[in-house]
């Protein structure tokens, strides 16, 4: 009776909102003290529930009681470069120094250890620490005037933050004498490959990783996304059960970052495809990579739902310092302005929007920490920028998507070349922390592929649209063209609603079919040789974008009738039937033989989404001029030799 009573009370006191309409000024010691409508005065309901992520750095001035087995609190923590290195982008030597009461100190080396220098160098971005040359810090420390920190710090080397780390003996303050055996802490890292120090200008080039065990997809920031491993040559993802900051420290040094800032679950930067490789992971910390930690091969049932993602600490790179926004009507747009070179000084300069696309505005985005591009403009009259930045400094951009800043893309140098100018003609972009992610469903390609022989006074609409191959022009009225149709199952695993990038009153009318195509080529689909010679094309505009199913829960919110508005909600998916115009690829010209085929949605990048790659559908299909057998397809990007050799 009295374990009841306990519970009435808490299902009663969890079921109030005690506080509304709460204005603190940030000097209160409790929320109570700030000012409201009053305990239980309140008309809100349960969906306007607020949260907080607190920082892990201290506040200036707190001082924490001195008892054994408190972790390390401080305000921030930098390694402070010597002269000589503070040109170098990142920096990656030099004394180590944390805030506390609002100054930087210097922490007592007697006894620092590696497993110290680890951890600073993970919080710092780096994936590991190295020896160095202790002379010339011996020479600097002896002529410079000392402030150490009151503790020594233990760790045990597989922390993910400093805050993690047990405090050590206190440092008895002795002036000058402090630290008498001794110097302040020197801490060397070593950088991941993408981020090898250059002078003052970072990068020149995009390294090119060669093939990973362990990749991060879906992510809106560098260093951050889904965990995704390779096994038997197939990519699957991590499910969350027992995930924790520990492994995803490891995934995080394992890419070449420092240590891991979150370790997320359900599915956080979207869920993946494919199989789901790993369960209830457990790492001790030092392991080189995620495929070296415990698993459990035997628990079954984890869905995409549970998928696992990182958040990783990435060094301290000044990429934002040479690219700005300028104009927008808020901070995660505008016209593009870079630090150029011009009659040898540094000026801020517009970028030349020839060529200007997609995957450029997504470098631009990613290089802010702004996330995703949602827009690519050409023009950007109707944003008043600096206009001592209209010239055009930058000209030919062109970026493959992966690139971590704009320099990176190809582009022609010092040679600028822009016909149109800048100012009103200058590149824009707008920016987004959340992006759609199409998927095509490979199983019901496979399941559904099948040949028809069509009459062309049948396919006259399809002709009109550019359905069939170039040998239709000619054809006979009461010849046949031989189809190979399939249907098309494309869900929305992203963050965000999968939108056209045209308005509805640009989109274009069809006659023949009567509709609207809201993307004038939505897909492309391709029989390809073994050689990967196309001999075969189709091409599918998208003439309604709507939910036709949803996952459980899920409210469908495009529909095409009536002119509705068109898309794919997350966790919702558009199926076009195999039996619809130009749902096809028109194989009447092609001889019998072993082809692949292939699939690939948002063919050119009309549309912004968080991850590409998984963009493009690839089957093995043998035709034997009378039947057509479809199998082994797969999702993602899979050349076409691993699909031949697995025949």
């Amino acid at each position: 009776l009295q374990y009841t009573h306990i519970v009435c009370m808490l299902k009663e006191k969890y079921s109030r909102i005690w506080l509304d309409n709460v204005h603190c000024t940030g000097s209160e010691k409790s929320l109570a003290h700030c000012e409201s409508n009053g305990f239980g005065v309140s008309d809100c309901k349960h969906s306007e529930d607020v949260g907080v992520v607190c920082s892990s750095k201290r506040i200036p001035g707190f001082k924490f009681i001195r008892n054994q087995g408190l972790t390390v609190q401080v305000e921030e923590v930098r390694i402070r470069a010597t002269y000589s290195h503070r040109k170098r982008i990142p920096i990656t030597e030099g004394f180590l120094e944390v805030k506390d009461g609002g100054k930087w100190r210097q922490i007592c080396n007697e006894d620092w250890n590696q497993k110290n220098s680890r951890v600073i160098c993970g919080m710092q971005g780096f994936p590991g620490e190295k020896r160095f040359n202790t002379r010339p810090y011996k020479l600097l420390a002896s002529r410079r005037k000392k402030n150490y920190w009151g503790f020594s710090i233990n760790c045990t080397g597989n922390e993910a933050d400093l805050s993690d780390c047990k405090l050590g003996r206190e440092i008895e303050q002795k002036g000058n004498s402090t630290c008498g055996k001794g110097m302040p802490v020197v801490v060397s890292c070593v950088p991941g490959r993408v981020f090898a120090p250059s002078v003052s200008i970072g990068f020149r080039k995009a390294y090119r990783v060669e093939q990973p065990l362990v990749r991060l997809r879906g992510g809106a920031m560098i260093g951050e996304g889904r965990v995704e491993v390779l096994k038997n040559g197939e990519w699957g993802t991590v499910c969350d059960d027992n995930w924790n900051i520990r492994a995803a420290t490891v995934v995080c040094r394992e890419l070449g970052f420092g240590s891991a800032k979150e370790a997320l679950t359900g599915a956080r930067m979207g869920q993946g495809i494919g199989p789901v490789h790993m369960n209830e992971v457990e790492c001790s910390g030092f392991e080189k990579s995620l495929t070296e930690c415990y698993f459990n091969p035997n628990s079954l049932g984890c869905s995409h739902e549970e998928d696992a993602a990182v958040k990783c600490n990435v060094p301290a790179m000044g990429f934002h310092n040479r690219l700005r926004l300028s104009g927008g009507r808020n901070p995660y747009e505008g016209r593009v302005e870079v630090l150029g070179e011009r009659n040898g000084s540094l000026v801020w300069g517009t970028v030349c929007s020839d060529s200007w696309g997609t995957m450029e505005a997504m470098v631009v985005c990613r290089q802010l920490g702004l996330g995703f591009a949602s827009n690519a403009f050409q023009e950007t009259w109707y944003w008043q920028g600096d206009s001592s930045a209209d010239p055009v400094v930058m000209s030919g951009v062109r970026c493959s998507g992966t690139e971590l800043t704009l320099e990176q893309c190809l582009h022609h140098g010092k040679h600028v070349a822009c016909p149109k100018g800048g100012g009103r003609f200058a590149a824009g972009v707008s920016c987004t922390m959340t992006a759609p992610d199409l998927v095509l469903n490979a199983q019901v390609v496979e399941q559904t592929t099948y040949l028809e022989d069509r009459p062309m006074y049948a396919l006259q609409c399809a002709h009109e649209e550019r359905c069939l191959s170039g040998s239709a022009d000619k054809a006979d009225p009461s010849s046949y063209r031989r189809l190979l149709r399939f249907s098309s199952q494309i869900h929305n695993n992203g963050q965000s609603d999968f939108r056209p990038r045209a308005s509805p009153q640009s989109w274009v009318w069809h006659d023949c079919h009567r509709h609207y195509h809201s993307m004038e080529v939505f897909t492309h689909y391709d029989l390809m040789s073994l050689n990967g010679t196309k001999v075969a094309e189709g091409h599918k505009a998208s003439f309604c974008l709507e939910d036709t199913y949803c996952d459980e829960g899920i409210q469908k919110r495009y529909e095409c009738a009536n002119f509705g508005a068109q898309g794919i909600t997350v966790g919702c998916w558009d199926t076009y039937r195999h039996d619809i115009d130009c749902q096809w690829i028109d194989i009447t010209d092609v001889k019998p033989g072993d082809y692949i085929l292939q699939v690939v949605i948002n063919p050119n990048y009309e549309v912004a989404e968080s991850d590409y790659t998984n963009n493009i559908m690839k089957c093995r299909s043998r035709y034997d001029g009378h039947r057509i057998w479809t199998y082994n397809c797969h999702t993602g990007k899979k050349d076409l030799f691993t699909l031949c050799i697995k025949d």
